[in-house]
């Protein structure tokens, strides 16, 4: 067996040199440092069944170092899950191997790696999966050693340890060298193994190019039970040519073609072994709760209701409809009120405390095993998680978000906790949807549509209560909006959601006393946009918009809005925004509305100001722009 391995990690270190020097680009030097351990763990550890990688018994791999992934897609051709010739092709236009792991592309990884220090909290969402659903399945980590200063790595132990995880085990490839020089610890072994157990952790330093070392280092953490297990190994970074073993300076460098030729002589040359990598046992897993009809909370006319308290409510009769979501909360849930779903179901509630980056992570490890996610905290907490999310997105995880206390209306707690970038933020991640309730019931018929929503999506809540504008019957179909107010006589559209909507509402009633009529758009569909019924009230409405958000002015309902025009033949409609410029400080609610300029006060004085200025076609310092690409329809 020790001569099989040998030349299994031989032949891993040659086909990453093969492949990087092919594509003319990548990292086989950091490919080269772990072959060791991958030949090992695929070789005796690893139970997995290739021709169905989405398999619930399956040990789960996450490639955090996700730069090294020739290695990884060397052994994946080692088990013959792919071929030599695909091999070649990384980093190739089409291919599926691509530089960094994709599972767009490639099903046989489940998260994208790559954006270093989050591919242990994907792993801690997997074990956790893997207890709640009482599965016998593993949960591997390799990460670099140079993404241990990722506060989120030390996230991650910290929650692993708390849910005493000895199902997940952590392979940390110390081969001294990052990308620029040595990492920040170098070989000092010690202090990572300190650092790990000191986070409550079984950890053990290990010789990563000693294959019985490894083996007995994988065996012990198999046998370790209460807490997971962290193994350090000291390796050389491009380990095997004599070259660049252990050398700066070689970092994401291709070995040119003569110097390729030359490491691979030196490892023996090419070999094209195929190993079987063992089937997992099939586990009978946990019986689920008992699905019951959905029942969505409903709110009376004359209430007032706020926004985040309807999404527990929602949450938790969601999570008797669907015993599979599971929900994660950042220590903030009594005011989320995700603890609604912690109180109906405890065993599917996830308290990840003041660990935001941790927890979206850990999501999307439950997404990509089947589970429906939801996560919540304030809304300014989540640009703290803004590479996760992203990341998510390239994974091509469904995650349903929800960030409350948005915006100056919070009140007396000050900026720092006001979400005024999330709609910006969450707008441009790729393929996401945005939702902005402004009532009760739009929030729970809302809340229906995202549980069966593939990709990352949004939703805004407010702290304040607000009355209920709409009846438990009404339907708000995703990429809609509502027009609450009209007539054949406005003279101009006032677009609104969330906690602006009701002074949108306060204006009209206002400016009705004086004898104008406006339109009132409750939008809020944020992404995609209602492309259809903007143009119409901008053409019924004499061109004229005006568009009040508790958000900065820069990519929120504004910029939304705009977009609806990207490719509106003239005339353009005049587009004035009523948005949050200068830094709120602590005040009454109303009192830093009105200080922002968007209270109902300041939307009248916007339409007065606005019906008697001229009009689209002679003001083109006040025309919307017109951006170039395809509408947000």
């Amino acid at each position: 067996m020790a001569d099989t391995l040998a030349e299994l990690a031989a032949q891993l270190r040659v086909d990453s040199i093969r492949a990087t020097t092919a594509a003319g680009s990548g990292h086989p030097s950091s490919s080269m440092s772990a072959a060791d351990i991958v030949a090992v763990l695929f070789q005796k550890y690893l139970r997995f069944d290739f021709q169905h990688p989405k398999a619930p018994d399956n040990d789960r791999f996450v490639l955090s170092k996700g730069h090294a992934c020739p290695v990884l897609y060397a052994a994946f051709k080692a088990v013959g899950a792919i071929d030599d010739a695909e091999l070649l092709s990384l980093r190739k236009l089409g291919s599926r191997l691509e530089g960094h792991p994709n599972p767009h592309v490639l099903p046989l990884v489940d998260v994208a790696t790559g954006s270093l220090g989050q591919g242990l909290a994907v792993g801690v969402g997997m074990a956790l999966m893997a207890r709640l659903d009482q599965r016998g399945f593993r949960t591997y980590v390799m990460m670099g050693d140079s993404e241990t200063a990722e506060g989120s790595v030390w996230e991650a132990f910290d929650k692993a340890s708390h849910y005493q995880l000895d199902n997940l085990c952590a392979l940390i490839d110390m081969n001294r060298l990052g990308q620029s020089g040595p990492t920040e610890l170098g070989w000092n072994d010690e202090a990572y193994v300190a650092r790990a157990r000191a986070f409550g952790w079984h950890a053990l330093a290990v010789d990563g190019h000693d294959l019985g070392a490894i083996d007995r280092a994988l065996a012990e953490a198999q046998s370790t039970k209460g807490k997971p297990t962290c193994l350090i190994f000291k390796t050389e970074k491009g380990h095997g040519y004599s070259l660049i073993a252990n050398k700066e300076g070689w970092h994401g460098k291709p070995l040119p073609e003569d110097k390729a030729r030359e490491a691979i002589q030196e490892l023996g040359g090419e070999r094209h072994l195929r190993i079987e990598v063992k089937k997992p046992e099939a586990t009978r897993p946990a019986p689920q709760e008992s699905a019951a009809p959905l029942k969505l909370p409903g709110y009376a006319t004359d209430e007032k209701v706020a926004t985040r308290k309807v999404y527990g409510d929602a949450l938790k009769a969601l999570g008797d409809a669907h015993p599979d979501l599971v929900a994660l909360d950042a220590e903030v849930s009594n005011s989320t009120y995700s603890e609604e779903l912690r109180k109906a179901h405890p065993r599917r509630y996830f308290e990840m405390y003041i660990a935001e980056q941790n927890m979206v992570s850990s999501g999307v490890g439950m997404a990509v095993l089947g589970k429906r996610v939801f996560i919540s905290t304030f809304a300014a907490f989540l640009s703290r998680a803004y590479d996760q999310i992203r990341m998510a997105a390239v994974s091509n995880a469904t995650l349903h978000l929800c960030g409350s206390h948005a915006g100056c209306s919070i009140g007396e707690d000050g900026p720092s906790q006001m979400g005024l970038e999330d709609l910006a933020m969450m707008r441009a991640v790729a393929g996401s949807t945005v939702l902005y309730p402004s009532d009760a019931n739009q929030t729970a018929a809302l809340m229906a549509h995202l549980v069966d929503l593939p990709g990352i999506s949004y939703l805004r809540t407010t702290r304040a209560k607000t009355p209920v504008l709409y009846s438990a019957t009404e339907k708000f179909p995703i990429g809609g909006c509502k027009v609450l107010r009209r007539s054949d006589k406005d003279v101009a559209t006032i677009v609104a959601a969330g906690i602006t909507l009701h002074e949108a509402l306060d204006a009209h009633a206002r400016l009705q006393e004086s004898g104008v009529s406006v339109r009132v758009i409750d939008l809020y569909s944020v992404k995609p946009v209602d492309v259809k019924t903007l143009r119409q009230a901008a053409r019924e409405t004499q061109g004229r918009l005006i568009v009040v958000e508790d958000h900065w002015a820069e990519g929120g309902l504004a910029d939304a809005v705009l977009e609806a025009f990207s490719d509106e033949p003239q005339p353009l409609p005049v587009v004035k925004r009523l948005a949050v410029r200068t830094l709120p400080g602590s005040g009454k609610p109303e009192e830093l509305l009105s200080a922002a300029g968007i209270d109902a006060e300041h939307i009248v004085q916007a339409v007065m100001a606005l019906k008697d200025a001229p009009g689209p076609t002679d003001a083109p310092e006040a025309k919307a722009p017109r951006p170039r690409g395809r509408k947000n329809a």
